[in-house]
C-alpha cells in the first residue's frame, strides 16, 4: 500500500482535502476521530487522562470535557505534552490496525494534525502539507470557529512553525486561495502521482523516466529533499544502515544537473544490500533489475571491488537514485571524494561544469541519458581521477570512519 500523512496548520484546510482524496478513493484514517474514541468513556486512555488532569476534566454522562481540557494545556507545553503522551501513542496503535486492514494496493492516507511535531514523517511514503499563511488562518478561526484573535494565535503557537511544517513536506498544497483551487491540486495529485505510485508499489517498479540529459539550474531545495528521502531509508532499514549521503551533482553547491536525487547507502557488504532489496522496494525505492556493477576506474586492478545495488524510486513526483555500496569499497570512497573535491575546489568544479555542458549539448535530442553518461567517461578518466588524487595529497581528504567500516 501507498502510505501518506496529511498535514497542516489548524484552518489550513487539511479537512477538505482529507474529504476529497477519500471521494477520489484513498483510505482515509482520521487521527483526530481516533483521538476522541480512545478517550470515550470506559477506555485506557479516558483513565489516564483523569489521572493526569484530575476528575474534573469529566462531565456528563461520565465523558471528557473537551474545552475543559483545552482550556487546561492549551498554552502550557508541559501540560500539553502530557496529553500528547496518553492519546499519541493509542492513536497510533489504532491507525496502524486500520492501515493493516486496508484493500492490497490502497493509498492509504493517515490525517494527522500534529505530524511533523510527533516525528511520524519518515514512516510515510509521501508527506502531504496543506499550507496557508498565518494571517489567513487566523482570519478563517475568528469568522468560521469564532475564536477571538488571542484564542487563534494561541491554537497555532500550540502547533509546529509554518517553517517547520513546510520543512517537512515532500508535497505543499497551496490553501490560500479558493478551495476550488485546492480541489483542482488534489485531483492533479491523486492521478498524475499517488495513483501511479500506489500501482509502482505493487508491482516493484521504479517510475519510468523518458527523455534526454536536461541539466537545470541548482535548486536549493535539493538538500532538503535529499534529507527527507535518506530519513525514510533509514526508517526502513535502521540495523542495517551504516551511512547514507547525498552525492552526485544535486550534492555539489551551485552545479547545474538533471533533476535526479543521487544518494549513497552504505552497508557491511553487498549480502546485506540483497537482503534488504525487498525493504528498501516497499519503502518505495525498487532496485534497477539489470544493474550490478559500478564502472571501474581504470587504476583499480579489481574490478569487482566497484560492485554496488542500484535502486530507483517508484515515486513519479521524484527521480532518485540509490546506489547501495559496502562500506569502505572503491566506489564508496570514489562518490564521496568526487563530491567532496567539486565542493571544494572552484577550478575543477568549473571544469565538470563545461564538460556536463559540453555533452549534454551533444546529446540534447537523446530520448535517454545512456549516452550523455557513457561520454562523460573519458573526461573522468583523464581529469576527474587525477585531479581528485593530487587534491587528496594535498588536503589529507578522508572518508568518513565507522565502527564498522573496513579498508577506509
Amino acid at each position: 500500500m501507498l502510505k501518506i500523512g496529511l498535514t497542516g496548520g489548524i484552518a489550513s484546510g487539511k479537512s477538505l482535502v482529507a474529504t476529497r482524496l477519500r471521494e477520489l478513493g484513498a483510505v482515509v484514517i482520521d487521527a483526530d476521530a481516533l483521538a476522541r474514541e480512545v478517550v470515550e468513556p470506559g477506555t485506557q486512555g479516558l483513565a489516564r487522562v483523569v489521572e493526569a488532569f484530575g476528575p474534573g476534566m469529566l462531565g456528563e454522562e461520565g465523558r471528557l470535557d473537551r474545552a475543559r481540557l483545552a482550556a487546561v494545556v492549551f498554552g502550557d507545553p508541559q501540560k500539553l505534552a502530557v496529553l500528547n503522551g496518553i492519546v499519541h501513542p493509542l492513536v497510533r496503535e489504532e491507525a496502524a490496525a486500520m492501515a493493516t486492514a486496508a484493500p492490497h494496493g490502497a493509498v492509504v492516507v493517515q490525517d494527522i494534525p500534529l505530524l511533523v511535531e510527533s516525528g511520524q514523517g519518515p514512516g510515510f511514503h509521501l508527506v502531504i502539507v496543506v499550507d496557508a499563511p498565518d494571517d489567513v488562518r487566523v482570519s478563517r478561526m475568528m469568522e468560521y470557529r469564532q475564536m477571538t484573535e488571542r484564542e487563534a494565535v494561541a491554537r497555532m503557537a500550540a502547533q509546529a512553525s509554518r517553517g517547520v511544517r513546510l520543512a517537512a513536506a515532500d508535497v505543499v498544497l497551496d490553501n490560500s486561495g479558493p478551495p476550488e483551487a485546492l480541489l483542482q491540486q488534489v485531483d492533479r495529485l491523486w492521478g498524475e502521482r499517488l495513483v501511479p505510485f500506489a500501482k509502482n508499489l505493487v508491482q516493484g517498479l521504479r517510475a519510468p523516466r523518458r527523455g534526454g540529459p536536461v541539466l537545470v539550474a541548482p535548486h536549493p531545495d535539493w538538500s532538503r529533499q535529499a534529507t527527507l528521502l535518506m530519513d525514510r531509508i533509514k526508517a526502513a532499514a535502521p540495523d542495517d544502515v551504516v551511512a547514507l549521503d547525498h552525492i552526485g551533482s544535486t550534492a555539489i553547491p551551485g552545479l547545474e544537473a538533471k533533476d535526479v536525487i543521487d544518494l549513497q547507502l552504505a552497508v557491511e557488504d553487498l549480502e546485506t544490500a540483497d537482503r534488504i532489496s525487498p525493504v528498501l522496494a516497499a519503502a518505495g525505492f525498487p532496485p534497477f533489475p539489470d544493474v550490478l556493477a559500478d564502472h571501474p576506474r581504470p587504476s583499480s586492478p579489481h574490478p569487482s571491488e566497484w560492485r554496488k545495488r542500484l535502486h530507483g524510486n517508484a515515486d513519479p513526483g521524484r527521480d532518485v537514485n540509490l546506489h547501495i555500496r559496502a562500506v569502505g569499497s572503491p566506489g564508496w570512497r570514489y562518490a564521496l571524494c568526487f563530491r567532496d573535491w567539486l565542493t571544494a575546489d572552484a577550478a575543477a568544479l568549473e571544469a565538470y561544469r563545461a564538460e556536463k555542458r559540453r555533452v549534454a549539448a551533444l546529446h540534447a535530442n537523446d530520448t535517454s541519458t545512456v549516452g550523455y553518461a557513457v561520454d562523460k567517461e573519458a573526461w573522468f578518466t583523464e581529469v576527474a581521477d587525477p585531479g581528485m588524487e593530487r587534491w587528496v595529497k594535498r588536503t589529507g581528504w578522508r572518508p568518513p570512519s565507522y565502527a564498522s567500516s573496513v579498508n577506509t
